[in-house]
């Protein structure tokens, strides 16, 4: 009797573990929403990519969503700073781009990019802080130039200036970020 109950709680403990293994690699190739609406969109219009040029593009996709998500928390942080608490606009926007830049470089790991593990947290930090700043840089002298200067659509230059520090942004954070 011992030998059967000990055989069933073999085979108990066998069918428990199969479970725990499909269950964690379930985990591990379960597609987040944004990946299976991308898909279901190339899908329904019957664009068939190569299986690389199909991750490029949800990893913009999700790049596009992060930083939209960043620029809301920057831009409502600044609002409440400058019109609510009154602080100087300047020192508003330190305030609202810094924690906006610490969303997007939290949100970025997780959700948008491979992370390079050998790489330590402090030094990929570092680098997301400091091409942000150049980023920052980029829109600053390019409205200069061409709102100051060259008299141009304020509106329309921070629309194009955004869209070049956005795609500055993807490839620095892609290159310095990723394995």
């Amino acid at each position: 009797m011992s030998n059967r109950r000990k055989t069933k709680e073999e085979r108990e403990n066998k069918i428990k573990k199969n479970k725990e293994r499909v269950n964690k690699n379930t985990k591990i190739d379960k597609k987040d929403e944004t990946t299976s609406t991308v898909e279901s969109v190339l899908k329904s219009m019957n664009i068939k990519l190569d299986p690389a040029r199909e991750s490029l593009l949800i990893q913009i996709f999700k790049f596009v969503i992060v930083g939209g998500i960043a620029t809301i928390i920057d831009w409502l942080i600044y609002f409440i700073l400058y019109k609510f608490i009154k602080l100087e606009p300047i020192i508003a926007n330190i305030i609202s781009f810094s924690v906006s830049v610490v969303y997007n470089y939290y949100a970025s790991c997780k959700y948008v990019f491979k992370v390079n593990k050998e790489k330590s947290k402090t030094r990929q930090f570092t680098e997301f802080i400091i091409f942000s700043l150049i980023g920052l840089g980029i829109n600053e002298l390019l409205i200069f130039i061409f709102v100051n200067k060259l008299s141009w659509n304020a509106m329309l230059v921070k629309i194009l200036a955004t869209l070049i520090v956005m795609v500055f942004n993807f490839i620095t954070r892609k290159k310095f970020l990723e394995k």
